[in-house]
């Protein structure tokens, strides 16, 4: 009886801490790590997270009365009341079109809201939204590009031509990500993954969204080894049973003891060699 081996899956996650993270579903029969070199992918720190201080309040002010704008200013207020309802703090009590007659100052509010959101490393929907068109603007224009490391693209080229599938699974919404690697450096490589989730899926450091992830791509979540920079991440995806590498790059936030004695870690995509081949 011949048995048939599994479709192998990469899922790459693109971080804020600008790594790109990899899912891997199982390879080879009696195998489901293969070890994949993954870095840091794009400046997202240098680049993107400034443009958006820097133009915010500008963008506010030219699409306001935008039916798009008002989406994002209307997500904004709701997620201002969910942090209200659990007791975190925020920086803006109102935010909305409708109730401010000093459409200067309600601007002002949203400005507030988003720079505190991004202060304290906020991944909520509301802002990623905001974010992504924002970036969306500015990448068509050409005043910024994705930033890819050298040795990214080549990597996950020939792990496409070894049979893999590659996703992303990142914080920013999909359409950042599609903007990202759609105007990047190296022009347009979305031909390289075969699709995306983002936190609408569920957050990086809750566990049951590994889960719902191997349940959407086909797998188990024992059959998939999770690659982050992250050990909050980390820790959520081995709660639900994937297995764990950790990317180590410069500019990361730095491991303790503890964590280097407990993850296994990768430093490039180059130490990333599936293993296990007959």
């Amino acid at each position: 009886m011949t048995v048939a081996r599994r479709r192998p899956v990469l899922l790459i996650v693109v971080d804020n801490n600008v790594a790109l993270n990899v899912l891997h579903y199982s390879l080879f029969e009696n195998n489901n790590t293969v070890h994949i070199h993954i870095a840091s992918t794009v400046h997202l720190q240098d680049i993107l997270f400034p443009y958006i201080r820097e133009h915010l309040e500008d963008h506010l002010s030219t699409h306001w009365e935008e039916d798009e704008c008002k989406q994002d200013v209307h997500l904004l207020k709701k997620q201002i009341e969910e942090d209200m309802k659990q007791n975190r703090a925020c920086a803006v009590h109102a935010v909305d079109q409708t109730v401010h007659t000093d459409e200067e100052k309600a601007i002002r509010e949203v400005v507030d809201n988003v720079l505190w959101q991004m202060a304290a490393d906020r991944k909520s929907t509301a802002l990623k939204q905001l974010q992504g068109h924002m970036w969306r603007a500015a990448y068509a224009s050409g005043r910024i590009k994705g930033e890819i490391y050298q040795d990214v693209t080549p990597s996950i080229r020939r792990w496409r031509g070894q049979g893999l599938k590659i996703y992303i699974y990142s914080s920013g919404s999909v359409e950042a990500q599609k903007l990202l690697f759609g105007y990047s450096v190296e022009g347009d490589v979305l031909d390289l993954f075969d699709g995306h989730f983002d936190t609408s899926i569920g957050a990086k450091v809750d566990g049951r969204s590994y889960e719902k992830i191997a349940e959407r791509i086909g797998c188990r979540p024992e059959e998939i080894t999770f690659l982050t920079d992250v050990t909050r991440e980390a820790k959520a995806a081995e709660e639900a049973g994937v297995n764990v590498l950790v990317v180590v790059r410069p500019g990361n936030m730095e491991l303790t003891d503890e964590e280097r004695a407990h993850y296994n870690l990768v430093t490039s995509f180059n130490q990333l060699e599936s293993m296990g081949r007959a």
